[in-house]
């Protein structure tokens, strides 16, 4: 897992290169301006989901995880926490892998830790990285505007 900011990344360090180009696209887009859903960069190897939602109680917010894909989760309006832990064998399984969807759903996030995501902040998130999207901040469900890139593993 990588976390940046869209105005300080340091892309030339740690990002692979199909990374930098994507979290470069996610810097010249104005995101305000479009409709939620499913736009394509490169087909299926490189595509993003817009999304406008109210962020919720943690107990609302299913942990989950991908096997085909790499998220990059950004964040351009609102604030919201993100639940993390590294994948274990201690999670357990409440959903089992779709295939379609590429996710995997979890009970609970064994370690739980979270992070703090504002306005520019975005967060590359592997297949081992068990995530819990869309947790409000102090209890307070708020308006979100989020855009996660889906990045194909093939192209890494």
């Amino acid at each position: 897992m990588f976390v940046g900011n869209i105005d300080t990344w340091a892309w030339e360090r740690v990002y692979p290169k199909v990374i930098q180009d994507a979290i470069a696209y996610l810097e010249k887009q104005d995101f305000s301006a479009m409709a939620d859903g499913r736009y394509e960069i490169d087909g299926d190897k490189v595509y993003f989901n817009l999304q406008r939602y109210e962020t919720r109680s943690p107990e609302m917010c299913r942990p989950e995880s991908h096997t085909k894909y790499v998220d990059i989760q950004y964040l351009v309006e609102g604030e919201e926490y993100l639940g993390w832990c590294p994948f274990s064998p201690d999670l357990k399984v409440t959903v089992p892998y779709n295939t379609e969807k590429d996710v995997t759903f979890y009970e609970k996030l064994i370690p739980e830790s979270s992070i703090f995501l504002s306005p520019g902040t975005f967060v590359v998130l592997y297949p081992e990285d068990v995530h819990s999207p869309c947790i409000s901040v102090d209890e307070m469900s708020e308006p979100v505007l989020k855009v996660v890139v889906k990045v194909s593993l093939d192209l890494l």
